[in-house]
């Protein structure tokens, strides 16, 4: 019987102790766990914070790292301590009021003006913050949704007891935090406030001197540019737009406030460079006192993408640009005087065996890492320096056109490879039209009987205003667009098409008479002008299809994509084919020979500087008007190398630069880099100009 009864009373104890335990808990999970309702009656509270994620790194074809990341810091304010503390709007006007003295911008989205009279900015937020704040209207005492701005601001000051006495734009800065704290209540979904971003070491001594109630310092990066060059080309990265927020709001990774891609490659590769955003988990009780912390997701860095530009040649090519530009510029370098008013220039240089874009720079050019310091300053500096003309400037293309001409006239039957032509100096066979070779112009002086070779040589103009006369406009184009001059790259970053000269870009272009097509628009398109309007992008390409010939490749920045730490290959790119055409080899082989008859014959527009080059090079020079007889003409160079088996194909770009020759130097130093030669340049003769 007493062993029944000590067991009875044991199963009775256990009993008891259940209950007692499960209130326990229940009363724990209500005071201390508990993350909702009324923050007074709560001891602890969970808080999430989003750790930001290291962004991928962008390397060069050698792997040198063009753009990377800096270790920084973030100020982040813990809603429910400060809101738990003794006197939460002292204390965020003692932060405003330092912010203020200081000139330092802080996050704030309450959509109401900061000065009076009051007025709603909700227009200046993307949809998901304009339905944020129709929930904190719901959330603040079930305010009406249709409340004037005015009276929203005097409820506010009331409901979060903000004194009298204080002006209204302080009422403002200080609801605007208050705000933004609500918020996280209001909205589960949404982190901590992170008031600061990227703090100096001045702000940051600053603020922790207030001692401001859950203000804490988290670890952070920011985009850290290592070179100076490609920066038409690296972009940069930005807040996103309200449009871009539509884009990106069902991506996995990005929240509202997350950097993404604004230009260039950052944003066409945004999708391998942005990394996946961690969440912790901090519970904390009203002083500040972390009781404990967890991820619910840890950070995920970007990958890393390894692009085709090489850093050698890229620096290589701009600081030749550069000084090219600027001595020309010069009156006490440049005794010709064409080009003194000289602009702005392009430089291109592809891999002709895959399309990999090599080089790709533009003058002038500009500091990505003090970007948006200067940035008015740059809208209004000289010659655009943020406008990339390797890719949207659209230039006549001069005689570099000559080649799509040779291979329209032997493929089409008007002429043969070895049919000679005399150069009469005037085309006078149309009354009322007249035009001149420039050889003619400047010296009086004919070629004599040339065949094609030569006439690529020697550049003569009259040869390739015969031959436009006996070939049709639409033989013209269809070769032009076969080779790639009008048509899109396939580059990823953002490219314009130009256009061919033809009747329908006439009309399209002009109205009236101006519209109409003349026989005249068809001679000058035999030489690169008439309507002919391509980017220096397309003209490489254009030069890598007829070395390939025929075969036009995509034009590509992407070599790979490597995982975060380096360690897996992630994305290999390959060589992809835009289009082929037939082209005879009587008509490829007559091209390659007249340019590198260009670089290394007597009378060659090229061969004062290619002349006793160490590798074989076959080119061009072009020189194209601009309409404006008050400026220079445009230069133009293009060049393969070697001439034997090409491997790199270049293009330079000179507005206003007066001639071909202006821009031979640039491609030289480009080709020296690429092969590793190490030789003084020299004077490039001027297109139609005796060598």
């Amino acid at each position: 019987m007493e062993r029944i009864t000590r067991t009875r009373v044991g199963i009775l104890l256990l009993i008891v102790s259940l209950i007692i335990g499960f209130f326990s808990f229940k009363l724990y999970d209500m005071q201390v766990i508990d993350t909702g309702g009324d923050t007074n009656n709560i001891t602890t509270f969970e808080t999430l914070t989003r750790v930001k994620a290291a962004r991928g790194n962008i390397l060069d074809t050698n792997g040198n790292v063009l753009v990377t990341n800096r270790a920084s810091y973030d100020l982040v304010i813990n809603h429910y301590v400060l809101t738990s503390s003794a006197t939460p709007n002292a204390t965020l006007y003692k932060l405003v009021k330092l912010c203020q003295s200081k000139g330092i911008e802080y996050t704030d989205h309450l959509p109401i003006t900061k000065e009076t009279p009051f007025a709603y900015t909700l227009s200046d937020y993307n949809a998901t913050w304009q339905n944020h704040f129709q929930t904190f209207l719901a959330y603040r005492d079930n305010l009406d949704s249709d409340i004037t701005a005015p009276l929203l601001m005097k409820k506010l000051r009331e409901s979060y007891g903000i004194p009298e006495d204080w002006s209204d734009e302080d009422a403002r800065a200080v609801l605007g935090l208050r705000y933004e704290m609500s918020l996280r209540f209001c909205v589960n979904s949404l982190s901590n406030y992170i008031f600061l971003s990227d703090v100096d070491t001045d702000t940051l001594a600053s603020v922790l001197e207030l001692n401001i109630p859950g203000m804490n310092v988290e670890a952070s990066t920011v985009r850290q540019y290592s070179t100076k060059y490609a920066a038409h080309i690296l972009g940069y990265i930005g807040a996103m737009s309200a449009s871009q927020w539509e884009q990106y709001k069902d991506k996995e990774g990005y929240s509202m406030d997350a950097l993404v891609g604004q230009s260039g490659l950052e944003q066409a590769f945004e999708e391998y460079l942005h990394g996946t955003d961690g969440t912790r988990v901090d519970v904390v009780t009203k002083d500040g006192t972390l009781v404990k912390s967890y991820y619910l997701e840890e950070p995920k860095a970007g990958q890393n993408v390894q692009i085709s530009i090489d850093l050698n040649l890229q620096a290589a090519a701009e600081d030749s640009l550069a000084i090219t530009m600027e001595n020309l510029r010069d009156p006490t370098i440049n005794l010709e005087g064409d080009g003194l008013d000289a602009a702005g220039a392009a430089v291109v240089a592809m891999d002709i065996k895959t399309g990999q874009v090599l080089v790709c720079g533009s003058y002038p050019t500009f500091d990505l890492s003090t970007l948006f310091e200067n940035y008015n300053d740059l809208l209004e500096a000289d010659f655009q320096p943020m406008f990339n003309r390797a890719l949207q400037a659209e230039y006549p293309p001069g005689s570099t056109y000559k080649m799509s001409m040779t291979i329209a006239g032997i493929d089409n039957y008007a002429i043969t490879a070895t049919e000679r032509i005399y150069d009469a100096g005037k085309f006078t066979k149309y009354e009322g039209f007249s035009a001149s070779c420039l050889y003619y112009t400047n010296y009086g002086m004919s070629h004599g009987t040339i065949d094609c070779t030569d006439a690529l040589k020697c550049s003569c103009n009259y040869f390739f205003y015969e031959l436009a006369d006996r070939l049709k406009i639409e033989a013209i184009d269809a070769t032009a667009k076969s080779l790639g001059l009008g048509e899109s790259t396939g580059v990823e970053l953002y490219e314009r098409l130009g256009h061919r000269s033809n009747p329908d870009t006439k009309a399209a272009l002009h109205t009236g008479d101006d519209a109409r097509w003349y026989t005249g628009d068809r001679i000058l398109t035999g030489i690169g002008q008439s309507e002919n309007r391509f980017t220096p992008m397309q003209l490489c390409t254009y030069i890598t299809t007829i070395v390939n010939r025929g075969t036009r490749y995509k034009a590509t920045f992407l070599n790979r994509v490597v995982s975060s730490d380096y360690q897996e290959v992630v994305f290999e790119n390959s060589t992809q084919i835009l289009s082929e055409t037939k082209i005879s080899n009587t008509a490829i082989n007559a091209v390659m020979e007249g340019m590198e008859k260009v670089a290394h014959e007597s009378g060659g527009t090229a061969k004062r500087i290619f002349g006793d080059y160490p590798i074989r090079v076959a080119a061009k020079t072009g020189t194209a008007q601009t309409g404006d007889k008050s400026h220079s003409d445009n230069g133009a160079f293009v060049c393969y190398a070697p001439a034997d088996d090409p491997q790199i194909a270049v293009v330079v770009y000179g507005e206003r630069a007066g001639h071909g020759r202006s821009m031979g130097d640039v491609a030289k130093a480009i080709l020296d880099a690429y092969f590793g030669v190490d030789q003084s340049g020299e004077t490039l003769p001027g297109e139609n100009e005796i060598s």
